[in-house]
């Protein structure tokens, strides 16, 4: 496994507690920020290296800082 690939599980595993305490499906967070489902999804289980921009859209989407979906992570 690729060093930085836990931090990106780490990152998606947040991304999901955030959608789920709002009780929202990918289907969702997708729609919400504009973004495609399967993309979600791949984030979530720390598959996709998320751009900058599209961790905008989602920390929008979740009406959560960027800095507590990356707190800790290098």
């Amino acid at each position: 496994m690729d060093e930085y690939a836990k931090y990106l599980e780490v990152l998606g595993g947040r991304i999901r507690e955030i959608r789920i305490e709002k009780g929202w499906t990918q289907e969702d967070l997708a729609s919400e920020a504009d973004i495609d489902r399967s993309y979600v999804g791949g984030v979530e289980r720390g598959e996709r290296n998320i751009t900058f921009t599209m961790l905008c859209r989602v920390s929008a989407a979740l009406e959560c800082k960027i800095s507590i979906l990356t707190k800790e992570l290098p």
